[in-house]
């Protein structure tokens, strides 16, 4: 994903990971996943504070996968060698999955329908505050438009009214505190972190970041000089190329979603900043709107908060609006390829259609499931076929990646090209045996991955920017925060033909693979690929060169 500001965004491809630049410049990977749970009521929480709503969420905990499930997308397989899914297992003991009692979140709405929510963990020293909108590449309707959230999201720290770029930065390291922002494909956020007695300051801080920037004409050019260059990047590293080329075949480049966050080149040039002021007035309204705080707060606090939300910030002057909706992609599938000068490796992404996260757990889980029994870990089938015992790939992963409006299940690795064919081949024999029933007969392999997403799930509950994130995807998808214990009971529940099942759909020919190479791409691996999953490459190189990709 693009993200970043003051020119230090870092960008990558797969749906949902997001590279959080910094001031210091170097980045860390963020991820969506869990969230505090089901609303309750207490109205008594602000006393005076007419008009708005408070409730205290009852459920100790809830989860949202916010767009992301398994994000492996570009994970690197660590080098230690574990025991084959052929070596005896041990006995594994009944998966204990019952949560500790953990204090309330908090979840307010002020009149114009923007949203608080509030996630106590009164053992962190700091506390994390983010601003979410419900607005990014998605919402990119027209073609002409595609990458301007992305640019908004710089430029929106480099002034506003009262504050130009440099004291922007200033306030913010003054008071120790991080502060930077990404843009994803269905939310632009923005984000700062520092000690729980400036709280107040960093709400004032964020509020003018986001509501009034002016966008100095003299900065957008400097900052879109800055944007090529992490285009110029981008188009340089074979792997974000390639789930790029994977994005174009799933869903055709005249839909949003088909389409790059960064947006293209000549976008990216010819953008005004009267654009950006009509996309702001347009995307930024109040029901698009969720701050979420995480750390030390309490019912004072977030009443503290809620107040100064309502009475000493423009946000609770902003338009209500209407929620920032999205046409659904329909699944187009296909053969991409993008050859590269002077790259020595084949970087191969594939995948097929899964349920959208809207679509609940019921219909998601079992390609979640399916995606960790199939690449989660070194004793994985994918990690032990392809790098343990074939020495085709360094890394190799399978994610179950599940978004509000779509959902795709992907493969992907990186070898040497003449290993192309042979790593296509091995990657189509695993699905196919999984599909013919694989899925049920491994039982290891499966309660192995069942145990891995559990345990993923319950320490999320432990990183502040995945369960703030995860609570506003709740939130914009739902209009609620779901409960975790919920979600692995019903990780639990689902079986071994659920998962097969999964398996047999993708196999099954009725929705076409979508399939990308990019890097050092030889003719007879594209041509595999075409006859392994029932593509047409003569069609599919045509209708490339004929979008230009």
């Amino acid at each position: 994903m693009a993200d970043g500001h003051a020119g230090l965004a870092g960008f990558d491809a797969a749906d949902g990971l997001h590279m959080h630049a910094q001031a210091g410049g170097s980045s860390s990977l963020a991820f969506a996943g869990l969230q505090p749970g089901g609303l309750g009521g207490s109205a008594e929480l602000l006393d005076g504070l007419e008009g708005v709503a408070v409730d205290v969420c009852r459920n100790s905990l809830a989860l949202c996968h916010g767009g992301i499930v398994t994000l492996r997308r570009h994970s690197q397989a660590r080098a230690a060698t574990l025991a084959s899914p052929q070596s005896t297992p041990t006995a594994t003991p009944a998966l204990d999955t019952s949560i500790s009692a953990a204090p309330a979140p908090l979840l307010a709405s002020l009149p114009n329908g923007l949203r608080l929510v509030a996630i106590p963990m009164p053992w962190r020293a700091t506390v994390s505050l983010s601003v979410f909108v419900r607005t990014g590449s998605l919402h990119e309707h027209l073609a002409r438009l595609n990458g301007i959230s992305h640019v908004v999201e710089h430029m929106a720290f480099k002034g506003t009214a009262t504050r130009d770029c440099q004291r922007i930065n200033l306030e913010a390291e003054a008071l120790g505190a991080e502060v930077n922002a990404h843009t994803d494909k269905d939310h632009t956020a923005f984000h700062i972190e520092g000690l729980p007695a400036d709280l107040p300051a960093f709400v004032t801080l964020l509020a003018d970041i986001v509501l009034n920037p002016s966008f100095p004409q003299e900065e957008l050019a400097r900052e879109l000089r800055v944007i090529e260059q992490e285009y110029a990047e981008y188009e340089e590293d074979p792997g974000a190329l390639a789930f790029r080329l994977f994005d174009a075949a799933c869903y055709g480049a005249r839909h949003p979603a088909g389409r790059p966050i960064i947006g293209t080149r000549a976008n990216i040039r010819r953008f005004k900043r009267e654009d950006l002021l009509a996309y702001v007035q347009r995307q930024y309204t109040a029901r698009n709107v969720v701050i979420a705080v995480a750390g030390p707060v309490d019912e004072a606090m977030f009443a503290a908060l809620l107040r100064q939300l309502a009475h000493e910030t423009g946000f609770g002057a902003m338009p209500a609006g209407a929620p920032n909706a999205v046409e659904l992609p329909s699944w187009q599938g296909g053969l991409k390829a993008r050859r590269l000068a002077g790259s020595g490796q084949t970087q191969l992404v594939l995948g097929f259609p899964a349920p959208a996260l809207a679509a609940g757990e019921a219909a998601t889980l079992p390609h979640v499931l399916a995606a960790a029994m199939l690449g989660e870990g070194m004793s994985s089938p994918l990690l032990d076929e392809i790098r343990e015992r074939r020495g085709l790939a360094y890394q190799a992963g399978c994610a179950a990646d599940i978004w509000p409006h779509g959902g795709q299940f992907v493969i992907d690795a990186a070898t040497a090209p003449e290993q192309a064919v042979e790593l296509l081949d091995a990657v189509h024999a695993l699905l196919q045996r999984h599909a013919e029933g694989g899925a049920q007969a491994d039982r290891v392999a499966l309660e192995r991955a069942r145990r891995q997403l559990a345990v993923r799930a319950l320490r999320g509950l432990e990183q502040p920017a995945r369960r703030l994130e995860a609570a506003a995807q709740d939130l914009f998808t739902f209009d609620r925060l779901r409960d975790t214990q919920d979600w692995l009971a019903q990780l639990q529940a689902v079986t071994p033909a659920q998962v097969q099942a999964a398996f047999a759909a993708m196999q099954s020919g009725r929705q076409r693979a979508a399939v990308a190479l990019a890097g050092s791409v030889p003719a007879k691996a594209r041509e595999r690929a075409a006859a392994l999953f029932g593509l047409d490459v003569a069609q599919e190189e045509a209708t490339t060169a004929a979008a230009g990709a």
